[in-house]
């Protein structure tokens, strides 16, 4: 995942927990001029619109103080969804067991992207069972994950 010119989930994280959620994860993607920050919040409760918008006014608020983003940006907060993005490694922790799609950011085998069953998440790695087969990614070279909803 791309990261913002400054670490906008540390600048963020507290004021999200103070109004009761979790932040899951912040994308940052530059698009030339223009730039997107998404924010992924959660809660015990889920999310709803209001929460959103709540979190929404507290970040931008946040962000226009701090000045950490240069030109122009849209902001967007929403619930992590059923394919819930996994941004660290307590994450992968947490869904052992669970289906999850990878894309990598350098290949590895010849491949970038991989799907398939976490059987472990170590300090520095992912063990991914993968047509019953395990492989071991490096989570340095995850450039995306995302839970596969089970319908």
């Amino acid at each position: 995942m791309r990261q913002a010119p400054v670490n906008i989930q540390a600048l963020i994280e507290p004021a999200v927990a103070t109004l009761g959620y979790e932040l899951v994860g912040v994308e940052y993607l530059s698009q030339g001029r223009h730039s997107l920050v998404r924010i992924y919040i959660d809660s015990e409760d889920g999310v709803t619109l209001d929460d959103c918008e709540r979190v929404s006014h507290q970040v931008s608020g946040i962000l226009d103080v701090e000045d950490v983003i240069h030109g122009q940006y849209s902001l967007e907060v929403s619930s992590p969804g059923l394919d819930r993005p996994l941004f660290s490694m307590n994450h992968f922790k947490r869904f052992i067991g669970k289906q999850v799609k990878i894309r990598l950011s350098i290949p590895m085998e010849g491949r970038r992207n991989f799907s398939g069953v976490i059987r472990d998440a170590g300090d520095n790695h992912v063990v991914l069972e993968v047509d019953t087969q395990e492989i071991e990614l490096p989570f340095n070279a995850i450039e995306k994950a995302n839970l596969v909803p089970k319908i």
